[in-house]
């Protein structure tokens, strides 16, 4: 019996039963969207192939089932299926081909179903290894060209932190959008990853790709706090004061902030009893002191408590004050903790790798904005506190 003649008389019959299969099957997600087309794509190359593989008396010459299967895997991963879609198509085909052959197989002798079942089952398990590995290597490059283009953004926006402070708005403007999708993308990617953690390596890429989403997400945030330092110094942060409830607003930053203070078991404490409930001042801006002033404290706080409190001090001033039981600033750095850039260190702890130095300095600016004073009070082991004094009534 000549197997390979026999696959290929049933081509177009097991094409279309394995594509109706795909579809039906709610194992492979990543058809469900696709044409007809796009999911037979390959599969014409993949069954011609088998045909030659199978129709050699040894068969061992299987470069041809690799080139096709390393397209179909190029293919699937472009399509954004994940390794056990792809593996488990595969096992459809082998049933489809079993199917469809069984009648005419079984007019065989039992050496010879024996020897065609063997032979079909080797060429499958061949092109699911090579589909899985290109499917891999196609990652692995999409990978790649996502981490150099996030390191280049990086050095470019260093250089120009250091060499030219007039261009720095523009270039974090044109890096935004770029980085934006990169740590989209790899989001994505890491995502895909999670769905099996079964697949070979998988651990490996999730690793790498969380390194390249960490370096995205705090180069992001540099670009976004260094705009924020810039439209502050041209003069076009705009004021909208209004009426606010500062109570809520307080609530609204803690909730915030929350998942982080829980991640290293800190409490968090907001006691605004004397102050009035509303205030006339920037919303926005006030609420981006407050972020700032605590997400701050809980990055150099181990262990404790982190506060704030409200005081009423007259009929014209308010103030508020976010304490924390960290690190601590030294003497000789409490005199440059505002100052763009600077981040300081306590002792033997140098400063954490995620501060980009520009959180303190949007916050005094931000307070001078707000017709205000900012005052540091800090030990180093013992911690540190920060008061904001405002106007009740934010005037322009």
């Amino acid at each position: 019996m000549d197997f390979s003649l026999l696959l290929a008389e049933n081509v177009d019959i097991i094409l279309k039963k394995w594509v109706a299969a795909v579809l039906k099957d709610r194992e492979i997600e990543s058809a469900e969207d696709l044409p007809y087309t796009a999911i037979r794509n390959d599969l014409p190359d993949v069954l011609k192939a088998m045909v030659t593989v199978l129709s050699k008396s040894q068969g061992n010459d299987i470069q041809s089932i690799i080139t096709a299967s390393w397209h179909h895997g190029i293919l699937r991963a472009k399509q954004g299926f994940d390794p056990a879609e792809i593996t488990h198509e595969y096992h459809l085909l082998r049933m489809v081909i079993f199917d469809t052959l069984e009648l005419e197989l079984l007019k065989g002798t039992p050496s010879e179903i024996i020897r065609s079942m063997r032979l079909i089952d080797a060429v499958i398990d061949e092109a699911i290894a090579q589909c899985v590995n290109s499917y891999i290597e196609e990652r692995l490059q999409e990978f790649k060209q996502l981490h150099s283009s996030l390191e280049l953004h990086n050095q470019q926006l260093n250089r120009l932190v250091i060499a030219n402070q007039d261009h720095i708005s523009q270039l974090a403007h044109d890096l935004k959008h770029p980085l934006s999708s990169i740590i989209g993308y790899s989001d994505l990617f890491l995502r895909q990853q999670r769905k099996k953690p079964e697949i070979k390596d998988n651990y490996a890429n999730i690793e790498h790709i969380e390194r390249v989403l960490r370096n995205g997400r705090q180069l992001l945030r540099l670009i976004n706090d260094v705009l924020e330092i810039s439209r502050f110094d041209a003069g076009q942060t705009q004021l909208k004061p209004a009426l606010i409830n500062v109570r809520e607003l307080i609530d609204n930053v803690c909730e915030m902030l929350q998942p982080l203070a829980d991640e290293k078991k800190l409490k968090l404490v907001a006691d605004y009893d004397s102050i009035p409930q509303k205030v006339v001042t920037d919303e926005f801006q006030l609420q981006q002191i407050m972020i700032n002033l605590l997400s701050n404290a809980i990055r150099y706080t181990d262990s404790g408590t982190i506060s704030i409190e409200c005081h009423l001090l007259n009929n014209q001033k308010w103030s508020i004050e976010v304490c924390d039981t960290g690190i601590g600033i030294s003497p000789e750095n409490q005199t440059q903790i505002f100052e763009p850039y600077f981040r300081g260190n306590s002792g033997n702890r140098s400063y954490l790798p995620d501060s980009t130095g520009l959180g303190l300095a949007i916050v005094s600016r931000l307070v001078k904005l707000l017709q205000g004073e900012i005052d540091l009070v800090s030990e180093v082991g013992r911690g540190s506190t920060f008061t904001v004094t405002m106007p009740l009534e934010l005037k322009l």
